[in-house]
């Protein structure tokens, strides 16, 4: 397919993942340090811890994006990893905005260029 292809492949699927199919919802809860509103938790009910799920679910659409892009699902299960630490580190403020998305680029650069040269 070619390394540029692939890479403006799995970069579209970023876009589609990170910020179209990403709601509003799902970014706020997917960070551990976000509580709900005080109105939001039923008198006497203790509020439900779903960061991870939260964050697992996007983490795992990016998967899903890349197993489509690449046909590759050791490459799926590695961006759900790589997408899953780098949000987390970004929801730890161990990064900015800025270094999660090149981070994310990195990511499928090193995808692409894997799935390139193990499909040569």
């Amino acid at each position: 397919m070619g390394f540029i292809i692939l890479l403006f492949k799995l970069i579209i699927s970023h876009a589609l993942c990170d910020f179209a199919l990403q709601t509003p919802w799902m970014a706020a809860n997917k960070n551990r340090h976000i509580k709900p509103a005080d109105n939001s938790i039923p008198k006497g009910q203790t509020p439900n811890v779903l960061w991870p799920y939260v964050l697992s679910a996007h983490a795992l659409i990016h998967a899903g994006g890349v197993w489509v892009a690449t046909g590759s699902a050791l490459a799926a299960a590695a961006m759900f990893v790589l997408h899953w630490v780098t949000d987390f580190g970004k929801c730890e403020n161990w990064s900015t905005i800025h270094m999660d998305q090149a981070l994310h680029l990195v990511w499928m650069c090193a995808i692409a260029y894997v799935v390139e040269g193990l499909g040569a």
